[in-house]
């Protein structure tokens, strides 16, 4: 038997409300206590549950940092198979393990595609046999992702896939996305959607608007987004699917999921850390560690996200995380490919944006970043109660440090935050009452505990 004991830290679970300093015992993968000031040698020598203990056992200090439910990323591509010159599971979950994450949804754009169970059971395999990050896959909706022949949901679902998406792109048959949220709600499967006209995005690059213009870049328009969220709305209504909406970026997304939950349509939205913070005017149109997609929009924009997930509108903050190689993004912005990595960073930038200057609460921080994405995907975890499996992430919101690509985990080094002072340094991440990672602001370590595979491949 095991222990962790977590002490004088400012614990955090935003289902019952509690945000207190308190001590935290965790025995084995579950939480056996959560009380007030132990006196670590009485309690080991005198408390029954403990029973025997082991000299891996750990006593970690968190006095002055927040304690809070293991985070969950709703949204990472780790690029393997297919393109693990960018990522792989191994380097991806690292990532992740560092950025205080616990558990994460791995999208199905992979080569080939997560659209057949040998290729849900590889990407599992190589998940289980190299991290002990929880990787839960999410499925292709069609067949290789060419929008036209439905995947075998049923079975993909039974054999681990959490969600089926066709993030990368949109299903853009709207008969085809009927059949798909019919089928998902008949058996009970999340319907991630990637809400993106082809056709009316065409060759843009960047927000539609003056900016563009200035820059010579093709825009892209809100619309874009805004017609395929209010379609998935609809069918999701018209089928009864769970629908979760993926990287919102309008002001117009926002209105449309308010109507929609107004209306108790079961729809839920995530927003990315660089859509809370960043605006077009960012973009200089060199430098493609700016250029996403959805793109960074206006202000206005911007601003609704940020009050949409004030208000609960939006649920949950997933990063996004897409690596690409420092050759791909040299390409010049428009050739470059989309997407920028997230996973080391999405706690700073939350933490300095949003909780220092008083737009979040460090409860709501838990609750966006690690809560409401355990419910959208119904797993028994985003919770710090006793019984409830020991993820847990400690974050010392003192800290100040600047934003270094050169030092992450990740192989992608894509982030438009490079140099950035920023406060919220990940202390520890615990996976199922076992500490994965240790950082003191000087030396950070991560330990493994299942078997490596060649290292120079991971």
């Amino acid at each position: 038997m095991a222990f962790t004991i977590i002490k004088n830290g400012r614990v955090l679970d935003p289902e019952t409300g509690l945000d207190a300093v308190k001590d935290v015992v965790i025995v084995d993968s579950k939480i056996l206590e959560i009380t007030d000031d132990i006196n670590v040698e009485d309690y080991l020598h005198n408390n029954e549950m403990i029973g025997e203990t082991e000299e891996n056992d750990i006593v970690l200090d968190a006095e002055g940092c927040f304690v809070m439910p293991g985070l969950i990323d709703l949204h990472v591509h780790f690029r393997e198979p297919g393109f693990e010159e960018k990522e792989t599971i191994r380097t991806g979950a690292r990532a992740g393990i560092r950025g205080g994450f616990t558990s994460v949804c791995m999208m199905p754009n992979t080569k080939p595609v997560i659209d057949a169970p040998d290729t849900l059971a590889e990407v599992m395999d190589i998940a289980e046999n190299t991290t002990t990050l929880q990787v839960h896959p999410i499925a292709a909706i069609t067949a290789n992702q060419d929008g036209e022949y439905l995947t075998d949901f049923q079975t993909l679902y039974d054999n681990g896939a959490i969600a089926v998406s066709e993030d990368g792109k949109s299903v853009m048959n709207a008969r085809v996305a009927r059949q798909a949220m019919r089928l998902a709600a008949e058996i009970g499967v999340p319907v991630f959607a990637h809400c993106e006209d082809i056709n009316l995005r065409a060759r843009g690059v960047m927000n539609a608007g003056k900016r563009a213009k200035s820059l010579d870049l093709y825009g892209i328009l809100n619309e874009v987004e805004d017609i395929i969220v209010a379609r998935d709305i609809i069918l999701a209504k018209d089928t009864g699917a769970q629908l979760h909406l993926c990287h919102c970026s309008t002001k117009d997304s926002v209105e449309l999921i308010r109507l929609a939950k107004e209306a108790g349509v079961n729809v839920t939205a995530e927003v990315t850390p660089h859509h809370l913070t960043l605006t077009e005017d960012d973009v200089d149109g060199t430098d493609a560690n700016f250029k996403m997609n959805p793109p960074l929009r206006k202000k206005e924009d911007r601003d609704a996200l940020i009050q949409g997930l004030k208000d609960g509108i939006i649920d949950c903050i997933a990063t996004d995380h897409a690596p690409h190689t420092e050759e791909d993004k040299k390409l010049g912005f428009k050739q470059a490919p989309f997407g920028i990595v997230g996973l080391e960073t999405a706690v700073p930038i939350i933490y300095t944006e949003f909780v220092e200057k008083g737009i979040l609460t460090p409860l709501e921080m838990a609750e966006k970043m690690s809560y409401n994405p355990a419910k959208v995907i119904g797993v028994d975890r985003g919770r710090l109660q006793v019984g409830a499996d020991g993820d847990v992430t400690i974050i010392d919101p003192n800290f100040e440090f600047e934003i270094n690509p050169a030092s992450f985990f990740s192989k992608g080094k894509n982030t438009p935050y490079a140099g950035k002072k920023v406060k919220g340094l990940v202390k520890a991440t615990i996976i199922d009452g076992r500490v994965v990672y240790q950082n003191n602001g000087r030396n950070e370590s991560i330990i493994e505990t299942v078997e490596h595979l060649d290292e120079d491949y991971y």
